[in-house]
């Protein structure tokens, strides 16, 4: 009877199964809007199941559905719509547009509408920082951010940002904004191994084409989340990840050249150099010259000199050949390629992306590339359905060639090409690399680069893993574990023939650093309501962060043979150092989000924090913030205006700034004497037990506005940050054994305005012109500085020749002589003897010094347009800044107008402008190889205005329309011509070195800002 009824349920079982394969039907038809444009990739539900984007790209779909079922079509920005499956197999959607979705900006911890926002952020999507190709992505941000100053202290790939939002707010401690990844505080300060060579910037570790978007967080609503870290602004970096649908794959190409960006200043040629000489030795020695008379003429000054021992015998035998260093050690037009290939896709219970990267780019100097491969894998699941999990994990491999560019190195590739004598042959006769040079102390540089061994390398794995679990109803537990692991790996050999280390008969070091961040996330939040219009969103927050630093370092010298280029190999004055820092920091976090009808918001943030850079008795500080907001467009006497956005918005709040260095407070000992082959100690740091925060106190006020369907858009905010309790070095009493101490002391302030505008000229179907501008202000002025035993304020720059600090000043002003012209006369040089004006003088040590303006700019901001039509596109940007004043360190070396460029070195091709006779007007002094003018000397005569204007960015592409497409199996390819820093302008004639330089305000001799040219590719499948 079992089995009967057994079989009975198997065919019953097996009727129903063939009754529901028999209803089974395949169903076509096409998806479009209100005005019958098909959409392409409309995401459709099944019973439940979500079947990911079906449509084509001309709205077409073919899916398999019973009679009866319900089907869900749903698309970005408009209503979603259920059809149920009828007797036909055709079935046509309409979909009606909904309500325009709000944007969300990342605020780290949190994320809001716009309309909830009361502080000061810009949002920079990924689809503006994956297409410009740097290998740094925040340098995708300079000219779209009002407020950002961004300046490249080198053009070697790799090399760090000097970055600052809304000015600079320090004497000692760091000016630099604090970075967020993923919502966790990270380190990212430069990892290279030596201080000298090029610097290698963290953030390079990570594929631009791997970034979903860069927030930047610029006043206290919204960096006093962030308290103790948030005074100089904070930078939140949001990876991608995966999203519902069917598997997405994309592949991001580009490659190109790049060269210099801007640089016009020569060099003499051998001819020139040889012609300045014999002038300034008749000058000098010749009749009337500045020595006496020594028979001196320029028919027979070189000879003469040479029998003399001025300088080598081999000046007599030049033929006049001009050997070209400066173009011998440029990599003229040098490779670009970048690579990236991703996927990524999900379904209700879990998401993924997955992507892999390489970039490879090539200095414009010899011998400095940068490589990178990178990998990132983001993994979401739904574990219940109150329990959710994500986990990402971000590794890079990334290796650069710095050069010796961070100072007056003889190896520094660009000492060689502005100061290398052009009479040196870089070549034997057999064509092999000179090791002696007969000119000068410089050695052959491309023998150098050929031999020596110098590379950074940092692998980095960044590790995010979240749980959130649903306890009840929008209030939710959530937990965050990041690990950050930076290994940084510096190696230098230095050959034993030619360079640095040839008197030591070659050398190596070699260090390793190990930086290991630890951060745990534990919050709740909970968001409700209260009838149907009071909106509250509650967070409270633990957060501990604990970083480790070891480092290991090793030297040696004289090898005996080349191709040995370890330590192990050395015989000679070997050295070793090791160190181990750590410091932490645990913050309890609360913040409250609360509007009303969405049309009134208020934003509070509270956190208390404690950093271990302090005395136990310091080490909590309590940092917080207030934000309201006003959504005017929503108010019922606005409905029906031209305004479909218009908020006020203001906030203040106090944040801090803890990046004083690890044991700053503290009375060190250092125990690395020698005492009679015993160790011994000594004293090395006075310490200070009160040490404490430097405290920010912000305030801002805001209007955001949208017009016509947001058709011109923008905003206008004011800003006021007084920053107190600044470090100071205050002298101390000989008796205590130390010059200074480290106090808070000081006190600054910085205010300006900034404005957004942003136009649609032209938006319809098939074409759209839009036109869009950012402009900022900052006003730096110092407020208070410490005071010294005799009662006057203390210069935290005294003993500097360039610049000085004063109350009522900005920081850092330029403080030198003014230059006063040639004495058209004499030809001798002149400065203002008060400094100012009025009287002048020849004797350099008899004039004064006076404010000459300030290095910081007092303006910036950046302009852009796009234009497509049907499938075409181009696009423009620009960035400027003004106000500040740039000083040419290098003339010191390269515009002396005797024997020190004209004999043993080189000189700029300004020289040859030099004063001959009387009546001449010109810039350049009189020659003379035996005297010292001080012309080269620190003056206003190598000061220039700062102002520019550059073209960061001009592009054209072709999006090959959907119709072309749907038979590959592609449906989007698009293929871009990109030129980057493409033209400067610059608004001082004497300015011919790149006007972007470090925030110090000194032009360097370092690679500069690049010009690039790339074509790339763009391909989803």
């Amino acid at each position: 009877m079992k089995s009967k009824i057994t079989w009975c349920f198997a065919l019953c079982l097996l009727f129903m199964t063939q009754l529901t394969f028999a209803q089974q039907k395949t169903i076509t038809g096409t998806v479009t809007d209100q005005s019958n444009v098909p959409l392409p990739g409309v995401n459709v539900v099944v019973k439940g199941t979500n079947l990911g984007t079906q449509t084509d790209f001309d709205g077409n779909y073919s899916i398999s559905a019973s009679q009866g079922e319900t089907l869900t079509f749903s698309y970005v920005g408009f209503t979603a719509k259920d059809m149920v499956v009828g007797a036909s197999n055709k079935l046509n959607i309409t979909l009606e547009e909904g309500e325009s979705l709000q944007e969300v900006i990342v605020l780290g911890y949190t994320t809001r509408s716009v309309d909830e926002v009361t502080g000061s952020s810009v949002q920079v999507n990924s689809a503006d920082i994956e297409s410009v190709p740097f290998v740094s992505a925040d340098q995708a941000l300079q000219g779209k951010v009002a407020g950002l100053q961004i300046s490249q202290s080198s053009g070697t790939p790799g090399s760090t940002q000097d970055i600052r939002i809304r000015g600079i707010s320090s004497f000692a401690s760091s000016n630099e904004p604090l970075y967020v990844i993923d919502g966790v505080p990270v380190n990212n300060s430069n990892t290279s191994g030596s201080g000298n060579a090029s610097s290698l910037n963290p953030l390079a570790a990570i594929s631009a084409q791997d970034i979903a978007s860069i927030t930047v967080l610029k006043d206290a609503s919204a960096t006093a989340q962030y308290g103790a870290r948030g005074s100089n602004g904070v930078i939140v970096v949001t990876t991608k990840n995966g999203a519902e649908g069917k598997t997405t794959f994309t592949f991001n190409s580009y490659a190109g050249f790049q060269n210099d960006a801007f640089n016009k200043r020569d060099v003499l040629t051998g001819a020139q150099k040889v012609t300045l000489l014999r002038e300034a030795l008749v000058n000098s020695y010749g009749a009337n010259g500045s020595q006496g008379d020594f028979g001196f003429t320029l028919d027979n000054a070189i000879t003469t000199g040479a029998g003399f021992n001025l300088f080598p015998a081999g000046y007599t035998d030049y033929n006049g050949e001009n050997y070209n260093w400066s173009g011998l050690v440029k990599n003229e037009d040098a490779l670009i390629q970048n690579y990236s290939f991703s996927a990524s896709g999900g379904d209700e219970i879990s998401t993924f992306y997955a992507s892999v990267g390489y970039n490879k780019t090539e200095a414009t100097v010899i011998g400095g590339d940068f490589e990178r491969v990178s990998g990132l894998l983001s993994v979401s699941r739904k574990l219940r359905d109150n329990i959710d999990f994500s986990s990402s994990v971000n590794v890079s491999n990334t290796k650069q060639n710095p050069i010796l560019e961070q100072g007056s190195f003889f190896s520094n590739p660009f000492i060689t090409r502005y100061l290398m004598n052009p009479l040196n042959n870089p070549f034997n006769e057999d064509g092999s690399q000179s090791t002696d040079l007969p000119f000068g102390s410089l050695p052959n540089t491309l023998y150098v680069l050929d031999n020596n061994i110098t590379r950074n390398m940092l692998t980095r794995a960044l590790a995010n893993s979240k749980l959130d679990w649903e306890w009840f109803d929008n209030f939710t537990f959530s937990n965050t574990l990041s690990l950050d692991y930076q290994l940084s790996e510096y190696r230098n050999y230095q050959n034993r023939l030619e360079g640095d280390s040839a008197p030591v008969n070659g050398s190596s070091e070699a260090s390793d650093e190990k930086i290991y961040n630890y951060v745990y996330q534990g919050s709740f939040n909970y968001n409700f309501k209260i009838g149907t219009k009071h909106n509250f969103d509650v967070t409270a927050l633990f957060e501990y962060q604990k970083n480790q630093n070891s480092y290991l370092y090793g030297y040696g010298e004289n090898f005996p043979a080349d191709g040995l280029t370890n330590i192990a190999s050395a015989s000679a004055n070997f050295e070793a150092f090791s160190s181990f820092t750590d410091w932490y920091n645990v913050s309890y976090l609360g913040l409250l989000n609360y509007n009303y009808d969405g049309r009134y918001v208020v934003d509070a943030t509270i956190r208390r924090e404690g950093s271990s850079f302090f005395p136990s008795e310091k080490r909590f500080g309590t940092f917080g913030s207030v934000g309201v907001a006003w959504n005017i467009y929503k108010e019922d006497f606005m409905q029906g205006s031209i305004f479909n956005e218009l908020r006020l918005r203001g906030s203040y709040g106090v944040t801090g700034n803890n990046q004083v260095g690890a044991n700053t407070y503290q009375a060190l000992l250092g125990y690395g004497a020698d005492y009679s082959n015993n160790g011994g100690a000594t004293p090395t740091q006075f310490g200070n037990g009160d040490l404490s925060w430097e405290s920010g106190n912000v305030l801002d006020a805001g209007v955001v506005f949208g017009i016509l369907d947001s058709r011109i858009s923008g905003s206008f905010a004011y800003f006021s940050r007084e920053t107190t309790d600044l470090l100071q070095g205050v002298p101390l009493s000989r008796t205590t054994g130390f010059s200074n101490q480290n106090r808070n002391v000081g006190s600054m302030t910085n205010k300006g305005i900034e404005a957004t505008l942003a136009i649609d000229v032209i938006r319809n179907q098939n074409f759209t012109w839009s036109v869009n501008a950012n402009y900022a202000t900052v006003e730096n002025e110092v407020t208070k500085l410490a005071v010294g035993a005799d009662g006057n304020d203390l210069d935290p720059n005294a003993g500097s020749v360039y610049t000085s600090t004063e109350v009522g000043r900005t920081v850092s002003s330029w403080f030198m002589r003014t230059w006063a012209g040639v004495d058209t006369e004499t030809g001798a040089p002149t400065w203002y003897v008060d400094g100012k004006d009025g009287e002048v003088t020849s004797n350099y040590n008899a004039a004064g010094r006076s404010f000459q303006g300030s290095a910081l700019p007092s303006y910036s901001g950046g302009l852009g347009t796009r234009v497509s039509w049907k499938g075409l596109f181009a696009e423009a940007n620009a960035y400027f800044a003004g106000g500040h004043k740039i000083y040419e360190q290098y003339a010191q070396f390269y515009l002396r107008t005797n024997s020190f460029t004209l004999n043993t070195y080189n000189g700029a091709a300004e020289l040859l402008e030099r004063w001959q006779q009387p009546g001449d007007v010109t810039d350049v002094p009189k020659l003379d190889y035996a005297s010292n003018n001080n012309f080269h000397a620190t003056s206003s005569r190598h000061l220039f205005d700062g102002d520019y204007v550059r073209l960061k960015n001009i592009a054209v592409g072709y999006t090959v329309p959907n119709s072309l497409l749907k038979k590959t199996g592609l449906y989007d390819l698009t293929f871009t011509i990109r030129g980057t820093n493409v033209a400067t302008w610059v608004k001082d004639d004497g300015l011919t070195l790149d006007p972007e330089v470090r925030a110090n305000g000194f032009t360097t001799l370092t690679t500069p800002p690049i010009e690039s040219y790339t074509f790339g590719v763009n391909v989803k499948f």
